[in-house]
Order: C-alpha cells, then structure tokens, then sequence
C-alpha cells in the first residue's frame, strides 16, 4: 500500500465513517473541514507511529497538511532525513 492510500484510508476510517469515495491525494481536507485543527494532531500521532518518524512541531502547518499529496510528501521527506542521520 502507498503512502498516500494509508493516509486516505486513516482520514477516511476517523473523519467519514470509512468512506473513501471522494477523497483523493488533491482534495484540500484542511479547506472542506475534513479534518479541523485538533484532528491534525490526531493525524500527527498516526503518521508518527504507523510510519515511524517523528514529526517536529515546526513542521505541523497548513502547507504540510493542506492535502492528502503533502502530507505524504512530509512522511517521505522525514523519512529521508531519519535515514542519513543514522
């Protein structure tokens, strides 16, 4: 499964009772109200745990969230990062 259908199927799961029709990697879900300020650090809490980064405060902002696409995009670049400070 990609990134971005984990995150669809999470946002789908909590916000709208498991339905996914609609919801794709460009839909602004900040801008529907899909998800509302406190459901991002809901979502935080999932990224970090299923994905297994850490996601610092600096990076909680609407551009990083503004879409199921950015959103990915912040896992993949976290992950980059994780691996070369190893």
């Amino acid at each position: 499964m990609t990134t971005e259908q984990s995150i669809i199927n999470y946002i789908a799961d909590v916000w709208l009772d498991g339905d996914t029709e609609g919801l794709d990697a460009q839909l602004p879900i900040a801008e529907l109200n899909i998800i509302d300020s406190a459901g991002i650090f809901d979502l935080v809490h999932y990224l970090q745990s299923d994905f297994r980064i850490t996601v610092p405060l600096r990076e909680i902002s609407p551009a990083n969230f503004r879409t199921v696409d950015t959103i990915a995009a912040l896992v993949e670049r976290l992950r980059a990062q994780g691996e070369s400070v190893r």
